[in-house]
């Protein structure tokens, strides 16, 4: 197994550490679930990893309303493995880019056969060796599938609301996740990937985000203030 993330950047100050426990306890009060997984519809690891390849530059709802099909068709690595492009593509055609990512999951599952035994692995390095698998779709495997989480997944809404909030100045998804590893406890990694995007989605948005509606605009730097959505790999 791989090592978990360790942090080594200096602590923030005092202040920014008061503000992320205000915050982290509001979150909480507000998106109380502690269920780990996301928005993304999935049986078994293999396809949380299929789903969330197809989730670049897409919705979570227009992945899920594909994914039946394609999990239908094609379950496990063996069965994709072995499928023929073009009937992928005419599943997932409603997705954006899906003549490209229809080959990468094929070659995922290739991949996954041809080095891994057919299983998917637990270890966020071993997953990054995986076609189209970066640290974002990697931190979600480890801590939806496997319950074990690494790290921060770091995608629009989570890197606009860390900056919004204060807890880090980067665009880059993972020095993005570099500042929010080193500002919140380990306990709370699983489920600030889940809870921002909630929050995101719900008021902090990008262009008309509703400070005055906020439950966090009484501690937030940036209240008034819009960002241009940033986007990042996954």
């Amino acid at each position: 197994m791989a090592q978990k993330n360790t942090v080594k950047r200096r602590k923030p100050g005092k202040k920014i550490m008061e503000r992320a426990g205000i915050v982290s306890q509001r979150m909480q009060e507000r998106y109380p679930s502690t269920d780990r997984r996301g928005y993304l519809e999935y049986q078994t690891p293999f396809q949380l990893v299929i789903a969330t390849l197809l989730s670049a530059q897409a919705t979570d709802k227009s992945v899920n309303a594909v994914t039946p099909v394609l999990f239908s068709k094609w379950p496990t690595p063996q069965d994709l493995a072995s499928a023929d492009v073009s009937e992928v593509e005419d599943v997932i055609r409603s997705i954006g880019l899906y003549k490209t990512k229809a080959k990468r999951c094929i070659d995922c599952a290739r991949t996954l056969l041809e080095e891994f035994d057919g299983e998917v692995p637990q270890d966020i390095d071993a997953l990054q060796k995986l076609p189209g698998v970066g640290r974002k779709t990697a931190n979600i495997v480890m801590n939806d599938a496997f319950h074990d989480a690494q790290g921060v997944a770091v995608d629009t809404h989570v890197g606009r609301i860390a900056r919004k909030l204060g807890f880090s100045k980067e665009t880059d998804p993972s020095k993005v996740e570099q500042d929010i590893l080193r500002t919140f406890p380990e306990s709370e990694w699983p489920y600030i990937n889940k809870r921002w995007i909630a929050f995101g989605r719900e008021i902090c948005h990008s262009r008309n985000p509703e400070c005055s509606a906020c439950f966090l605009n009484d501690v937030c730097p940036s209240v008034g203030k819009a960002e241009t959505s940033t986007k990042t790999k996954k």
